[in-house]
Protein backbone atom coordinates (compact mmCIF):
# COMPACT_ATOMS: atom_id res chain seq x y z
CA UNK A 1 0.00 0.00 0.00
CA UNK A 2 1.66 3.68 -1.32
CA UNK A 3 -1.46 5.08 1.29
CA UNK A 4 -1.85 2.91 3.88
CA UNK A 5 -4.75 1.19 5.64
CA UNK A 6 -3.89 3.42 8.86
CA UNK A 7 -4.88 6.09 6.91
CA UNK A 8 -7.12 5.63 5.05
CA UNK A 9 -9.61 3.83 7.44
CA UNK A 10 -9.91 7.29 8.86
CA UNK A 11 -12.20 8.11 5.64
CA UNK A 12 -14.02 4.86 6.07
CA UNK A 13 -18.01 4.94 7.34
CA UNK A 14 -19.57 3.23 9.72
CA UNK A 15 -19.79 -0.20 7.49
CA UNK A 16 -15.80 0.28 7.71
CA UNK A 17 -15.69 1.28 3.65
CA UNK A 18 -13.93 4.08 2.18
CA UNK A 19 -15.96 5.71 -1.01
CA UNK A 20 -13.59 6.19 -4.15
CA UNK A 21 -13.74 8.17 -7.38
CA UNK A 22 -11.58 6.74 -10.26
CA UNK A 23 -10.09 9.41 -12.67
CA UNK A 24 -9.53 7.02 -15.13
CA UNK A 25 -12.48 3.95 -15.58
CA UNK A 26 -12.64 1.12 -18.08
CA UNK A 27 -16.04 2.49 -19.58
CA UNK A 28 -18.72 4.95 -18.66
CA UNK A 29 -21.48 2.61 -17.03
CA UNK A 30 -19.00 2.38 -14.05
CA UNK A 31 -20.56 4.18 -11.08
CA UNK A 32 -19.04 7.75 -10.03
CA UNK A 33 -18.75 6.24 -6.55
CA UNK A 34 -17.35 2.43 -5.97
CA UNK A 35 -17.41 1.68 -1.40
CA UNK A 36 -14.01 -0.35 -0.90
CA UNK A 37 -12.46 -2.20 2.03
CA UNK A 38 -8.94 -0.24 2.84
CA UNK A 39 -7.42 -3.12 1.99
CA UNK A 40 -8.52 -2.97 -1.57
CA UNK A 41 -7.62 0.16 -2.77
CA UNK A 42 -3.91 2.42 -3.20
CA UNK A 43 -1.96 -0.53 -3.75
CA UNK A 44 0.69 -2.10 -6.12
CA UNK A 45 2.13 -5.52 -6.15
CA UNK A 46 6.44 -5.15 -5.62
CA UNK A 47 6.08 -1.08 -5.90
CA UNK A 48 8.77 -0.90 -3.09
CA UNK A 49 10.67 -4.89 -4.17
CA UNK A 50 14.00 -4.49 -4.68
CA UNK A 51 16.62 -7.34 -5.46
CA UNK A 52 19.15 -8.29 -3.38
CA UNK A 53 21.32 -11.09 -3.86
CA UNK A 54 19.03 -12.81 -6.59
CA UNK A 55 16.14 -12.80 -4.19
CA UNK A 56 13.31 -10.47 -3.86
CA UNK A 57 13.49 -7.88 -0.86
CA UNK A 58 10.25 -6.19 1.27
CA UNK A 59 13.00 -3.94 3.43
CA UNK A 60 11.77 -0.73 2.13
CA UNK A 61 7.92 -1.60 2.40
CA UNK A 62 9.02 -2.70 6.05
CA UNK A 63 11.33 0.03 6.82
CA UNK A 64 8.15 2.65 5.43
CA UNK A 65 6.13 0.19 8.14
CA UNK A 66 8.16 0.45 10.84
CA UNK A 67 9.43 3.92 11.32
CA UNK A 68 6.57 5.91 9.71
CA UNK A 69 2.82 3.90 9.49
CA UNK A 70 2.96 2.19 13.30
CA UNK A 71 4.58 5.51 15.01
CA UNK A 72 1.88 7.68 13.42
CA UNK A 73 -1.42 5.33 13.83
CA UNK A 74 -1.58 6.30 18.06
CA UNK A 75 -0.92 10.11 16.41
CA UNK A 76 -3.57 10.16 13.65
CA UNK A 77 -6.08 8.43 15.70
CA UNK A 78 -5.56 11.45 18.85
CA UNK A 79 -5.58 14.08 16.00
CA UNK A 80 -8.98 13.12 15.15
CA UNK A 81 -9.98 12.43 18.01
CA UNK A 82 -9.11 15.67 19.69
CA UNK A 83 -6.90 14.16 22.02
CA UNK A 84 -3.61 15.79 23.33
CA UNK A 85 -1.08 15.28 21.27
CA UNK A 86 2.87 15.36 22.71
CA UNK A 87 5.94 16.53 21.02
CA UNK A 88 6.72 12.69 19.81
CA UNK A 89 2.80 12.03 18.37
CA UNK A 90 3.27 15.59 16.28
CA UNK A 91 6.87 14.41 15.37
CA UNK A 92 5.17 11.47 14.18
CA UNK A 93 2.90 13.11 11.71
CA UNK A 94 5.71 14.94 10.37
CA UNK A 95 7.48 12.35 9.75
CA UNK A 96 4.19 10.06 8.01
CA UNK A 97 3.77 13.22 6.05
CA UNK A 98 7.25 13.13 4.73
CA UNK A 99 7.09 9.48 3.84
CA UNK A 100 3.01 10.02 2.31
CA UNK A 101 4.39 12.86 -0.29
CA UNK A 102 7.75 11.13 -1.57
CA UNK A 103 6.38 7.15 -2.00
CA UNK A 104 3.39 7.26 -4.44
CA UNK A 105 3.73 6.28 -7.70
CA UNK A 106 2.11 9.83 -9.24
CA UNK A 107 6.21 11.05 -7.27
CA UNK A 108 7.83 7.97 -9.23
CA UNK A 109 6.42 9.12 -13.04
CA UNK A 110 7.50 12.64 -11.31
CA UNK A 111 10.77 12.03 -10.66
CA UNK A 112 11.18 9.60 -13.66
CA UNK A 113 10.69 12.49 -16.03
CA UNK A 114 12.86 15.00 -14.06
CA UNK A 115 15.63 11.78 -13.88
CA UNK A 116 15.20 11.47 -17.82
CA UNK A 117 16.65 15.23 -18.53
CA UNK A 118 18.86 15.55 -15.71
CA UNK A 119 20.49 12.15 -15.10
CA UNK A 120 23.21 11.99 -18.57
CA UNK A 121 24.34 15.40 -18.19
CA UNK A 122 25.33 14.43 -14.63
CA UNK A 123 26.63 11.17 -15.58
CA UNK A 124 28.91 12.86 -18.03
CA UNK A 125 29.95 15.09 -15.36
CA UNK A 126 31.19 12.41 -13.27
CA UNK A 127 32.64 10.43 -16.22
CA UNK A 128 34.97 13.76 -16.74
CA UNK A 129 35.92 13.93 -12.76
CA UNK A 130 36.59 10.58 -12.91
CA UNK A 131 39.27 10.14 -15.34
CA UNK A 132 40.91 13.81 -13.83
CA UNK A 133 41.39 11.68 -10.41
CA UNK A 134 42.56 8.92 -12.39
CA UNK A 135 45.53 10.91 -14.30
CA UNK A 136 46.36 12.88 -10.96
CA UNK A 137 46.54 8.92 -9.58
CA UNK A 138 48.90 7.99 -12.40
CA UNK A 139 50.84 11.51 -12.08
CA UNK A 140 51.39 11.19 -8.11
CA UNK A 141 51.34 7.69 -7.54
CA UNK A 142 49.08 8.21 -4.75
CA UNK A 143 46.04 5.76 -4.64
CA UNK A 144 42.05 6.95 -4.66
CA UNK A 145 40.76 6.45 -1.11
CA UNK A 146 37.32 4.32 -1.83
CA UNK A 147 33.90 5.77 -0.71
CA UNK A 148 30.84 4.44 0.14
CA UNK A 149 27.90 6.93 0.54
CA UNK A 150 24.91 6.34 2.04
CA UNK A 151 22.32 3.78 0.52
CA UNK A 152 24.65 3.48 -2.98
CA UNK A 153 23.51 -0.26 -3.48
CA UNK A 154 20.29 1.42 -4.34
CA UNK A 155 21.60 2.95 -7.71
CA UNK A 156 22.10 0.75 -10.37
CA UNK A 157 25.48 1.83 -11.80
CA UNK A 158 27.92 -0.38 -13.79
CA UNK A 159 31.46 0.94 -14.84
CA UNK A 160 33.27 -0.37 -17.54
CA UNK A 161 37.22 -0.37 -18.29
CA UNK A 162 38.83 -1.16 -21.87
CA UNK A 163 42.55 -0.78 -21.49
CA UNK A 164 44.43 -2.39 -24.18
CA UNK A 165 48.51 -3.39 -23.04
CA UNK A 166 50.63 -1.12 -24.08
CA UNK A 167 48.25 1.29 -25.40
CA UNK A 168 49.14 5.45 -24.02
CA UNK A 169 44.90 5.52 -24.02
CA UNK A 170 42.10 3.55 -22.96
CA UNK A 171 38.28 4.03 -22.23
CA UNK A 172 36.09 4.71 -19.06
CA UNK A 173 32.33 3.78 -19.78
CA UNK A 174 29.43 4.47 -16.88
CA UNK A 175 25.98 2.94 -17.61
CA UNK A 176 22.90 3.10 -15.85
CA UNK A 177 18.88 3.19 -15.76
CA UNK A 178 16.92 5.39 -14.31
CA UNK A 179 13.94 3.65 -12.44
CA UNK A 180 12.45 2.20 -8.98
CA UNK A 181 16.32 2.34 -8.07
CA UNK A 182 17.04 5.97 -8.45
CA UNK A 183 13.39 6.32 -6.48
CA UNK A 184 13.95 3.83 -3.67
CA UNK A 185 17.51 5.91 -3.19
CA UNK A 186 15.94 9.38 -3.23
CA UNK A 187 12.99 8.17 -0.92
CA UNK A 188 16.33 6.85 1.61
CA UNK A 189 17.55 10.34 1.29
CA UNK A 190 14.89 12.31 1.58
CA UNK A 191 13.54 10.48 5.03
CA UNK A 192 16.61 10.32 6.76
CA UNK A 193 18.26 13.64 5.96
CA UNK A 194 16.35 15.84 3.80
CA UNK A 195 12.75 15.82 6.24
CA UNK A 196 14.72 17.41 9.16
CA UNK A 197 13.34 20.46 7.34
CA UNK A 198 9.84 19.90 8.55
CA UNK A 199 10.41 19.19 12.09
CA UNK A 200 11.36 22.86 11.64
CA UNK A 201 8.00 24.23 10.75
CA UNK A 202 5.08 25.66 13.01
CA UNK A 203 2.29 23.09 11.91
CA UNK A 204 -1.24 22.91 13.16
CA UNK A 205 -4.33 20.62 12.35
CA UNK A 206 -7.46 22.91 11.16
CA UNK A 207 -11.23 22.14 10.31
CA UNK A 208 -13.26 22.56 7.41
CA UNK A 209 -16.54 24.67 7.20
CA UNK A 210 -19.63 23.96 9.21
CA UNK A 211 -20.57 20.71 8.03
CA UNK A 212 -18.49 20.49 5.18
CA UNK A 213 -15.67 16.99 5.38
CA UNK A 214 -12.35 16.71 3.93
CA UNK A 215 -11.43 14.72 1.06
CA UNK A 216 -7.81 12.62 0.07
CA UNK A 217 -6.48 11.26 -2.37
CA UNK A 218 -3.72 8.39 -3.70
CA UNK A 219 -1.40 11.13 -3.88
CA UNK A 220 -2.63 12.83 -0.42
CA UNK A 221 0.09 15.45 0.27
CA UNK A 222 -0.07 18.84 -0.93
CA UNK A 223 2.49 21.90 -1.65
CA UNK A 224 0.32 24.77 -2.29
CA UNK A 225 1.85 28.32 -3.49
CA UNK A 226 -1.48 30.04 -3.56
CA UNK A 227 -2.05 34.10 -4.32
CA UNK A 228 -5.55 33.77 -5.40
CA UNK A 229 -8.39 30.68 -7.01
CA UNK A 230 -6.58 31.99 -10.41
CA UNK A 231 -2.88 32.23 -9.34
CA UNK A 232 -2.10 29.21 -7.69
CA UNK A 233 0.16 25.88 -8.47
CA UNK A 234 0.84 22.13 -6.75
CA UNK A 235 4.65 22.44 -7.30
CA UNK A 236 5.74 24.10 -3.80
CA UNK A 237 8.81 22.51 -1.35
CA UNK A 238 8.96 21.36 2.24
CA UNK A 239 11.37 24.72 3.06
CA UNK A 240 10.41 27.18 0.83
CA UNK A 241 8.97 30.16 2.19
CA UNK A 242 4.81 30.75 1.73
CA UNK A 243 4.28 27.08 0.65
CA UNK A 244 1.31 25.63 2.50
CA UNK A 245 1.44 21.91 3.23
CA UNK A 246 -1.44 19.94 3.72
CA UNK A 247 -2.75 16.64 4.59
CA UNK A 248 -6.38 15.76 5.18
CA UNK A 249 -5.97 13.20 8.68
CA UNK A 250 -9.73 12.68 8.49
CA UNK A 251 -12.75 14.06 7.17
CA UNK A 252 -12.73 16.41 9.68
CA UNK A 253 -8.75 16.93 10.59
CA UNK A 254 -6.13 18.23 8.12
CA UNK A 255 -2.41 18.65 9.15
CA UNK A 256 -1.10 22.12 8.05
CA UNK A 257 1.68 24.66 8.00
CA UNK A 258 2.54 27.81 6.12
CA UNK A 259 6.39 27.89 5.78
CA UNK A 260 7.90 30.93 7.31
CA UNK A 261 4.19 31.60 9.17
CA UNK A 262 2.27 31.56 11.88
CA UNK A 263 -0.62 28.65 11.55
CA UNK A 264 -3.64 29.27 12.95
CA UNK A 265 -4.64 27.60 16.14
CA UNK A 266 -5.40 23.96 16.24
CA UNK A 267 -8.94 23.29 15.94
CA UNK A 268 -9.88 26.65 13.86
CA UNK A 269 -11.98 26.11 10.66
CA UNK A 270 -11.38 27.40 7.23
CA UNK A 271 -14.22 29.56 5.92
CA UNK A 272 -16.91 27.94 3.42
CA UNK A 273 -15.34 29.33 0.51
CA UNK A 274 -11.79 28.24 1.27
CA UNK A 275 -12.91 24.75 2.21
CA UNK A 276 -14.38 24.40 -1.07
CA UNK A 277 -11.17 25.67 -2.64
CA UNK A 278 -8.99 23.15 -1.02
CA UNK A 279 -11.41 20.61 -1.76
CA UNK A 280 -10.55 21.72 -5.62
CA UNK A 281 -6.97 21.43 -5.20
CA UNK A 282 -7.08 17.93 -3.73
CA UNK A 283 -8.89 16.76 -6.75
CA UNK A 284 -6.63 18.27 -9.12
CA UNK A 285 -3.63 16.88 -7.25
CA UNK A 286 -5.13 13.55 -7.53
CA UNK A 287 -2.88 10.98 -9.14
CA UNK A 288 -5.97 8.43 -10.20
CA UNK A 289 -8.47 7.97 -7.49
CA UNK A 290 -10.31 10.39 -4.73
CA UNK A 291 -11.27 9.29 -1.24
CA UNK A 292 -14.51 10.09 0.55
CA UNK A 293 -16.31 9.11 3.90
CA UNK A 294 -19.46 9.60 1.77
CA UNK A 295 -19.61 10.09 -2.04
Amino acid sequence: HYVPCVYLKNFAGANGKVFVYRLLVSHPNVPTWQPFSPRGIAYHAHLYTRMVSDSESDEVEEWFGREFEAPAEEAIDRAIHDERLTPTHWKSLIRFLAAQDVRTPARLMERMAEWSKSIPPLLDEVLRGAVEKLEEVKRSGIPIQPTNAPHSDYLPIRTHREIVPGEPMGKLRIETVTGRGYWLFSLKHLLTKTLNVLLDHRWTIVAPHDDMCWITSDDPVIKLNYNNPSDYNLHGGWGWKGTEILLPLGPKHLLYTQVGNRPPLRGWAFPEGHTQTLQRITVEHAHRMIFAVEP
